[in-house]
């Protein structure tokens, strides 16, 4: 495998997994051999995630870029994907993946290699053959496989079922593009479902879009749900209802 890999981690109170995370990042990319480098946002932490961060500084690639207050997952989100591009080659690939030990690292040669070989962007998916979810409560199930569904009625994505997922790999050109056409307007959403609005901005670019399947290990979750529920859906459901207002605002930024 050739080019740089930005695996890029927002993180917002992560002390319990972080390091466990960073140590496994390095071994799976150094057993990959993939050249890459780390790059956290910390999201206003409370607790000793950036002290943790900085004992792998002097060993390990990794950048940090720290908020001096909590701007919430989408603000950080949106630092993390900019900064990437800002430090990538137009054949780099950026990944963006929860700090919080539920994303396996293992999945990353895979998805590099598909984005290589066919893909602009690649989703680890919790709806393909091969997926598993351990340790989500049913009711977060049913409501995330509900999402899907309506996402896919709506606002139909070839090659995508796992509209919302946080794990994905992009090559660096169709971030950098996505910057270059909005703005800080490329992420606006300032939870969760700031994900499934990367991907309707995204799909407006004409892309080749695929999926892995993912086991998604919710059980080695470090420390509680940072996710409200009861907004996220909302907000959810507001584009999934209003798709022709993403669209019109890439459609803009594309003829700017």
């Amino acid at each position: 495998m050739s080019g740089f890999v930005y695996i890029v981690l927002p993180a917002y109170n992560e002390e319990a997994a972080i390091g466990s995370l960073i140590e496994d990042l390095g071994n799976v990319c150094r057993d990959s051999n993939l050249k890459y480098e780390i790059v956290i946002i910390d999201d206003g932490s409370a607790d000793r995630t950036r002290e943790v961060i900085g004992t792998y500084a002097s060993t390990l690639p990794v950048r940090l870029q720290s908020h001096s207050v909590n701007m919430n997952l989408g603000a950080t989100i949106r630092d993390g994907l900019q900064l990437a591009a800002t430090l990538a080659e137009a054949d780099d690939i950026i990944i963006t993946m929860d700090a919080d030990g539920t994303h396996p690292p293992a999945l990353i040669p895979e998805m590099v290699s598909k984005v290589t070989n066919c893909a602009d962007v690649v989703i680890a998916s919790r709806y393909r053959k091969g997926a598993k979810v351990v340790g989500v409560p049913l009711i977060r199930q049913i409501l995330s496989i509900g999402a899907a569904m309506m996402f896919k009625i709506f606002h139909p994505v070839k090659g995508v079922r796992d509209y919302t997922c946080g794990y994905r790999a992009y090559r660096a050109e169709v971030i950098q593009t996505a910057f270059a056409t909005l703005g800080k307007s490329f992420v606006e959403q300032a939870g969760f479902q700031c994900m499934a609005e990367i991907l309707l901005k995204l799909s407006r670019f004409k892309l080749t879009f695929s999926e892995v399947p993912l086991i998604l290990r919710y059980d080695l979750k470090g420390g509680v749900s940072k996710m409200k529920v009861i907004r996220t859906i909302f907000s959810s459901l507001a584009l999934i209802i209003k798709p022709n207002k993403i669209s019109e605002k890439v459609d803009r930024g594309r003829q700017s």
